[in-house]
């Protein structure tokens, strides 16, 4: 076992000794900043296009992204599994494992990009008509989708990338990588939108541009660092019992967050069910939204990252402390930016589209779910924790049954029964109680599990 008080760099993080909150605050706060401006920079696509391609092509861009998630959390779930495995490894000083490991993950990122591409490109207008997407939209939706994923291969390469980094303890590279790629993007959305009177084409592609500057960054990060997890591009292959270890955690995760989006797509048909003025609303609401859960979701990765540091030093009653820290920290962020999105919604609606209908809409649903965000910021700590000890079907399994199937039952039931926006949104509160509930007693089991193990 490595020496784990030894540092090789500066941005690498020993999460394995000394006190625990300085350094949950300090690994998180940067991961936070990268996705709330990841967020800002996004939001800038939708208010240029609320603003300057009207509210038809905002709903266009908006109905997408529960399709757009469907069809890459299958891969994106591999990225989780590289970074509990780089961790672990990372944490119990095993070098060879690490080096193949961290090449595995980077080979598997160029592959399933390309594969996304072609998916994207068969499945957009079939999977938009099956979510009823209105006529007035829809064409403008498969455009954006298809030139979204023709840029896929560069967005896998950055989050593995990054899953690399996080890994290790480094989330401060990210952050400025992304920072560089953001204002290249709001700049080209501006371009495009405005200038070139592109709309929603040119939207995308400012996105694919920016999205290929990110990946670039972190993948010259990866060659130049001095680490055990340094790439060379001569040894990118895939090791099978690297592959393995990552899609026995990364391909739970990933199946749990396509099928969390099968409700959400769901969800959103229902939303399209109320028509274009709705669907617009729901759209914005959803981009605040973003923000706090973006902001809760740092704890997530942080508490991933923890645990599987400490489970690859043996630091096994760690863990719990780090679960406990991680738990108190989601929750304040919650309540905190929850409320605070809600209280100042009307304000910020406006800044995504001035028609008051849109922003009566958006409102409704920021009431249901960002006052009770903090549960799905809990529910998601749970899962965390649980991953970085190498757990991976268990918190698919009960996130399925306790989330997903909840929304779809509740959809062909209750909302079928009361047909209104209200009791479409009032499931989300109640599922992610349910199932955070449930984690929290099989962490319990895992936990004294591991701890008796290894007594």
């Amino acid at each position: 076992m490595k020496d784990v008080s030894i540092k090789k760099n500066r941005y690498e993080m020993d999460m394995c000794s000394g006190a625990l909150l300085p350094k949950i605050l300090l690994y998180s706060l940067p991961l936070m900043l990268s996705g709330i401006l990841q967020l800002l920079f996004n939001a800038a696509d939708v208010v240029v296009v609320g603003r300057f391609a009207g509210s038809d092509a905002l709903a266009a861009v908006g109905s997408t992204s529960s399709l757009i998630n469907l069809l890459v959390n299958v891969f994106m779930g591999l990225s989780v599994g590289t970074n509990v495995m780089v961790a672990r490894f990372f944490g119990a000083g095993q070098k060879k494992e690490l080096e193949e490991m961290v090449h595995t993950a980077i080979l598997t990122s160029i592959v399933s990009g390309v594969v996304l591409v072609f998916v994207g490109l068969i499945l957009s207008r079939p999977a938009l008509l099956l979510m009823d997407t209105p006529e007035d939209v829809i064409d403008q939706a498969v455009l954006y989708i298809r030139i979204y994923f023709v840029g896929m291969p560069v967005m896998m390469l950055y989050n593995f990338g990054s899953a690399v980094l996080r890994a290790v303890g480094d989330t401060r590279r990210p952050l400025y990588f992304l920072m560089i790629a953001g204002v290249v993007n709001v700049v080209l959305n501006l371009f495009f939108v405005i200038a070139l009177s592109m709309g929603v084409a040119g939207v995308a592609l400012a996105t694919i541009i920016s999205q290929t500057i990110s990946a670039l960054l972190v993948l010259l990060c990866l060659m130049r660092t001095e680490g055990d997890y340094r790439v060379d591009l001569k040894r990118l292959r895939i090791v099978k019992d690297k592959m393995i270890k990552m899609i026995k955690i990364g391909l739970p995760a990933g199946m749990q967050g396509a099928l969390f989006s099968v409700s959400n797509v769901l969800i959103q048909s229902s939303v399209n069910s109320f028509g274009s003025i709705a669907m617009a609303g729901n759209t914005a609401a959803q981009n605040l939204e973003g923000f706090v859960y973006t902001a809760m979701n740092s704890l997530h990765q942080t508490c991933i990252s923890f645990t599987g540091q400490n489970y690859g030093a043996r630091q096994y009653k760690r863990m719990g402390k780090i679960l406990m820290i991680c738990l108190g920290c989601v929750i304040a962020v919650g309540v905190l930016m929850g409320n605070g999105v809600y209280l100042a919604g009307g304000v910020l609606l406006k800044l995504y589209s001035p028609d008051a209908e849109v922003i009566q809409y958006g409102i409704l649903r920021l009431f249901y779910i960002c006052t009770t965000y903090a549960l799905c910021g809990m529910m998601d700590v749970m899962v965390g924790s649980l991953r970085g000890m190498g757990y991976g079907i268990m918190p698919m399994l009960v996130s399925l049954t306790g989330a997903c199937l909840f929304r779809v039952v509740w959809i062909m039931t209750i909302f079928k029964a009361h047909h209104s926006l209200e009791i479409l949104y009032v499931s989300y509160p109640i599922s992610w109680a349910l199932t955070f509930a449930v984690h929290l007693l099989c962490f319990f089991i895992v936990y004294r599990r591991v701890l008796r193990q290894n007594a």
